[in-house]
Formats: structure tokens, C-alpha cells, sequence
């Protein structure tokens, strides 16, 4: 096969005109004049560790320790699921993630009739607290953190989770994780949402208020802007409509009358590593500089460790393709390093056949050696913030942070986020926002290589795909058939009926929500009890 000529229009840029994916328009090169220009203060890039965080939100950064490597995991069967965990830590995990299936998102038990064909599928069945014990068997609690990605069940999940660690005589105050526990963007951007927003609020402040008392060092809330840039929006809106939702849940936790230098200090956020390198790098610098602003001059907070921006990250699932998966390896490496660079907290690194399907073992452990070999071969952790003081990333950081302002200033002009959720406001934008992305791609203006340039006949050598058996659905329902069957039946409704009591008072449900689950009520029971209580939100 002859080289390609040095002049073949594959190797030259076709491009006239230059911009990130949000939009920003990129000069050819950049000198201190355009950071200048910005008429920013110096405080802007102060130290690492001090305010507002620009640089990273602890003074040492991966020299003091590294980033948690937590690869988010969960299929079929608890017991499967439980090996793939065990799996992941022998290769050097350091971070429990649990991905749920879709039936335990909606609040339904594996033997409901809406979740037939669905458990399992995309995440790990849990019914029962002796699904959660057999998850959760032979792991550390106490030693390790674990994150559960659920929201509209995350009252339950948790409870099941703090029940788990009572049997075994951990105290609560030693456990740390998170739960995702973020309503607002499944009604923007995702649609596992059960209950209306006013509800599903009270139900997000009574882990707050619950875990500051009990389980200290558990991130109560993981604030996802994640599943809004999945759904097509750009860096600036997932920012935006982020940062949107965040004031929500910290006024209505200040209105419950939470301290904001308490509760502040455990919400995390979560955020989407995309393609465009740099972009994403400035978008987490603006981030943690907006989110201080917001905590110390919005809301008041005058602890530190309240105005800290710290983020969970994941690579971008939606830059996966099917054609060529073996490209997706590249891809997710360029991500997690901007996720680093970016100065992230915890990250999860895609594996290169979840186009296709479920990860493989192999692809799964790929997908976590990708993040060691940053971590101990690329040398990107022995200097904190190194493109401090770039021109260009400091201008894109500052341009970043102004289109996110602006975007909140509209949404506050709209009359907030829930008003702007209920009129399909928020969702039009990413409407809008995913379909000019996929315009230019079809146009070619945007190339995504093995899918519309540099694309090959046929698939050659087809990637092995992992498979839920149906096999695992029919025993997940034999042996719930068999917990249910061996209750005490009174015992059960009588802690469905007070939690239905507690439901239409003010009361804190998380207690009442632990002696449903002592008491062998399984998560379907206890949904369906708020469910009565709540009512069931209807999209616009």
C-alpha cells in the first residue's frame, strides 16, 4: 500500500472557522492580552487549596493523594455484580460505584410487571435488603467509599446500605460514599423521576438533614450535570443548568434550616468529560471558581470547606461509538487526562465496547489500567494545576464562567429552575443544543472518526459483547417470591402504614424508611407507599 502523499486533504485541516462545541470562538494563538483583556483580579488564580479554588480545592493535590479510581459497575444478579466489585479492587480500584437497573431506579420490584424484560439489564437488581447483603458481601464497608448513582429510590438504597453496616456492627459514622439523590435533572434530562419536584425535594433534604447527624462523612447529594451533557447540551449549559439546580437544593436545605457551613461541606457534584480537550479542562477551573462565588456571596457560607467544589467525573458515554470500539480507547484516555488536568476528585473511565453493550471483564479493566497509567507513568500528577497561567486556559476559563453567568441570570429572569422544568424550558435548550451538534456532524463540520470520515467496510473481528442471561430475571423472582413468603405480613404493612402517616407530616422519613426495611418491606413496597402519599409527576 503506497504512504499517503503529504498533500492528501486527509491530512489537512478543512476547518475555516474555529470553535469549542459550546460555541466559544478560538483565536489562532494566545498571548497575555487575551487573559488581560478579561479584566480579571488575581484572586482568580490563587494558590491551590485557597479561594476560590481555580487551581484545585486542596492545597497538595495528587501529590498529597491521588484522584479515587471508582469505576461505576452493576448487572444482572447481585451475586454477579458482587464478583465484578471484587474483580475491580484486585486490579487496583479504589472506589466502590454501583449502577442500579432501571426497574430499582422507578421504585419497582424485580417481580412487578413493568419490570419484566428489564432486570438486571442495565445495572444490578435490588429488591430486598438481602440483595443489598449479598452486594455488598465480603466488602469493607468501613474501609471503603462507595457511590450509588439513584435518585428518586435514593432514600431506600442508602437505608438498605446503613442496614447492611448495622448487621455487621459497623457504626454509620465510619461509612463514607455518596448517593446521587439529584431529582432535579432526571425531569431536565434523564426520566427516572417518581414523585413531583416539592416532594422529591423534601425527600433529597431529609438525607441531608438525616446523614449530618448520623452518617457525617457521606456526600449526601452528587449534583450531576453528567446526564444533562448526555442528553446534548454543551460544557456551558451542563454548567449552567448544573449550577441552576445546586441553588435550588441549598436554598430548600437552608429553608428546612440546615446550616449552609454544615451540609455544604458534603454535597459533591458530578460532571461529563467530553471530547474537546481543552474545553473541558476550563470548564472545571470555572467551575470550582463559580461555585465558591455562589456559596460565600449567595448563600453566606464563610467555611471553606462549604465553598469547595469537589466533582466526581466521568468520560463521555455519548462519544462512544460502535464502529471501530477499539477507537474508544483512545478516546477515553484523552477524556480521563482533561478530567485530571482539570483537577478531578473521582473519576470513572468508560469502557471501550459500552457502545455494544455491557463491559466485558476485559474491556472494564482496561478501562481502569487507562486511568493507573496516567496516574503513575504520564507524570501529569507531580505538579499541581500545571496549565496554570496558560493564556489560552485561563482566557477559555474566564469566557466559560462569563456564558454560565449569563445562562443563570435567565433562568433566575424565567423564574427559576423547577418553573423552568415545568415549562420545557430547560429541556428545549438541550433539545436544541443536541441537534445542532448532530447537524454538524452529519454535515461533516464536526468529524468523529470510523462513523463519518475514516470509516470501514463491514465490522472486522466483531467485539465480544457480555450479555444478561434471562435466567438471572427468573431467579431474582424465585428468591423474592421466597423473602416475601417468610415475613411476618402484619409487621410489614404496620411499617408501611406509619411510613405513610410520617409521609403527610414534616418528619424526617429516613428513620421510618430504616424500620420499613428492618421490618422486611422490600423497596417496591416502600415506593409505592410515598407513591400513595406523593402522587406520580407527569412530564410536560
Amino acid at each position: 500500500m503506497n504512504p499517503v502523499p503529504l498533500w492528501s486533504p486527509l491530512l489537512m485541516k478543512t476547518k475555516t472557522h474555529f470553535q469549542t462545541l459550546s460555541h466559544i470562538n478560538l483565536d489562532s494563538s494566545y498571548t497575555r492580552k487575551h487573559w488581560q483583556s478579561e479584566e480579571r483580579e488575581d484572586r482568580d488564580l490563587a494558590s491551590p487549596g485557597a479561594f476560590p479554588f481555580t487551581r484545585g480545592v486542596q492545597e497538595t493535590m495528587y501529590r498529597g493523594r491521588l484522584w479515587t479510581m471508582r469505576q461505576y459497575a452493576g448487572f444482572g444478579s447481585a451475586k454477579e455484580s458482587n464478583e465484578r466489585y471484587h474483580h475491580l479492587f484486585k486490579q487496583g480500584q479504589t472506589g466502590l460505584s454501583v449502577a442500579f437497573d432501571l426497574p430499582t431506579q422507578m421504585g419497582y420490584d424485580s417481580d412487578h410487571p413493568l419490570a419484566c424484560g428489564e432486570v438486571g439489564k442495565v445495572g444490578v437488581a435490588i429488591s430486598t435488603l438481602e440483595d443489598m447483603e449479598i452486594l455488598l458481601s465480603g466488602l469493607p464497608l468501613e474501609q471503603i467509599s462507595t457511590s450509588m448513582t439513584i435518585n428518586a429510590t435514593a432514600p431506600i438504597l442508602l437505608s438498605f446500605y446503613l442496614c447492611v453496616a448495622k448487621k455487621r456492627g459497623i457504626h454509620s459514622r465510619l461509612l463514607r460514599g455518596t448517593v446521587q439523590n439529584d431529582l432535579l435533572k432526571e425531569y431536565i434530562a434523564r426520566g427516572t423521576y417518581i414523585y413531583p419536584p416539592s416532594p422529591s425535594l423534601r425527600l433529597i433534604t431529609d438525607i441531608f438533614d438525616f446523614c449530618q447527624k448520623e452518617v457525617p462523612q457521606w456526600n449526601t447529594i452528587s449534583i450531576s450535570g453528567y446526564h444533562i451533557r448526555e442528553a446534548g447540551s454543551t460544557a456551558v449549559q451542563e454548567l449552567a443548568f448544573t449550577f441552576a439546580n445546586a441553588i435550588t437544593y441549598v436554598q430548600a436545605a437552608i429553608d428546612r434550616g440546615l446550616n449552609v457551613d454544615e451540609f455544604g461541606r458534603r454535597l459533591s457534584f458530578f460532571f461529563n468529560v467530553h471530547n474537546n480537550f481543552f474545553e473541558e479542562i476550563a470548564k472545571f477551573r470555572a467551575a470550582r471558581r463559580m461555585w465558591a462565588k455562589i456559596m460565600r456571596e449567595h448563600f453566606g457560607a464563610k467555611s471553606e470547606g462549604a465553598m469547595k467544589l469537589r466533582f466526581h467525573s466521568q468520560t463521555a458515554g455519548c462519544s462512544l461509538t460502535a464502529q471501530q470500539p477499539e477507537n474508544n480507547i483512545v478516546r477515553v484516555t484523552m477524556q480521563a487526562l482533561a478530567s485530571v488536568l482539570g483537577g478531578t476528585q473521582s473519576l470513572h473511565t468508560n469502557s471501550m465496547d459500552e457502545a455494544l453493550g455491557l463491559p466485558t471483564t476485559k474491556a472494564a479493566t482496561i478501562a481502569l489500567r487507562t486511568q493507573q497509567v496516567i496516574a503513575h507513568e504520564s507524570g501529569v500528577t507531580d505538579v499541581i494545576d500545571p496549565l496554570g497561567g496558560s493564556f489560552f486556559v485561563e482566557t477559555l476559563t474566564n469566557q466559560i464562567e462569563e456564558k454560565v453567568w449569563g445562562y443563570l441570570d435567565r433562568i433566575k429572569s424565567l423564574g427559576g429552575v423547577i418553573k423552568c422544568i415545568e415549562t420545557g424550558w430547560l429541556q428545549k435548550e438541550i433539545q436544541d443544543s443536541a441537534y445542532q451538534y448532530q447537524k454538524a456532524v452529519d454535515s461533516k463540520e464536526e468529524i468523529i472518526v470510523g462513523v463519518n470520515e475514516f470509516v470501514q467496510d463491514g465490522l472486522e473481528n466483531p467485539t465480544e459483547t457480555l450479555k444478561v442471561s434471562h435466567e438471572i430475571e427468573v431467579d431474582q423472582v424465585q428468591r423474592l417470591k421466597r423473602y416475601k413468603s417468610a415475613r411476618d405480613l402484619k409487621k410489614v404493612t404496620a411499617s408501611l402504614e406509619n411510613l405513610k402517616r410520617v409521609a403527610k407530616t414534616s418528619e424526617n422519613l429516613v428513620p421510618h424508611i430504616i424500620s420499613s426495611i428492618e421490618s422486611c418491606a422490600t423497596l417496591g413496597e416502600i415506593s409505592d407507599a410515598l407513591r400513595e402519599v406523593f402522587g406520580v409527576y407527569k412530564s410536560v
